[in-house]
């Protein structure tokens, strides 16, 4: 946290080394998130870049009262729910299908452990319902968007989830149970 801490101070002093290195340690996650919450490639790159602008424009405004990771993904949040509004009222609902995604996921099938390489058709299905389950996650409601790439995708913690979203434990488990089995109805009916 004191390392936070110095990096905060650094950042609200406009080092521009600080903000590098905020970009460096946060990037990859920022832009997993945005990639999740948005499904578009293009636009996942516009916000995580869109992101990381605030965070350095808003600096002082950052209160310490959580980590600055939690904060970084509040702002992460927030922006991919202002671009979702945004995309629907421009009726620009065409999503990328996470091609790079899929692709990495083939290769990670193929290049199995201990040299031996899997079947193509099982690679394929990989990809496939890798492809079944990211349109399933875009279709959901964005509350529920939100809860299950924060919770399911990204793995954290229901505290840190009430932490970035600013609700309640009960309400995120809630919220999360039923996004859980609407995401579930949905990949369902897709196989």
């Amino acid at each position: 946290m004191s390392s936070d801490r110095q990096l905060v101070r650094r950042l609200r002093d406009r080092d521009e080394q600080a903000f590098r290195e905020l970009v460096a340690e946060h990037r990859d996650r920022v832009y997993n998130l945005t990639l999740r919450m948005l499904g578009n490639r293009v636009e996942a790159e516009d916000v995580a870049q869109e992101v990381f602008i605030q965070v350095f424009k808003y600096i002082d405004d950052f209160r310490e009262e959580a980590k600055l990771s939690t904060w970084l993904y509040r702002v992460t949040v927030n922006l991919c729910k202002n671009r979702i509004k945004y995309l629907a009222r421009r009726h620009d609902r065409d999503r990328d299908q996470l091609d790079d995604t899929n692709e990495a996921a083939a290769s990670a099938a193929l290049a199995a452990p201990g040299g031996t390489t899997p079947r193509p058709d099982r690679a394929l299905e990989g990809a496939q319902l890798e492809r079944v389950l990211q349109d399933a996650i875009n279709s959901l409601d964005e509350d529920h968007r939100v809860l299950v790439v924060l919770r399911d995708v990204e793995d954290l913690s229901i505290e840190e989830i009430c932490a970035i979203t600013g609700e309640k434990d009960g309400t995120v488990k809630s919220r999360l149970h039923r996004a859980r089995l609407a995401l579930r109805k949905k990949v369902t009916r897709h196989l």
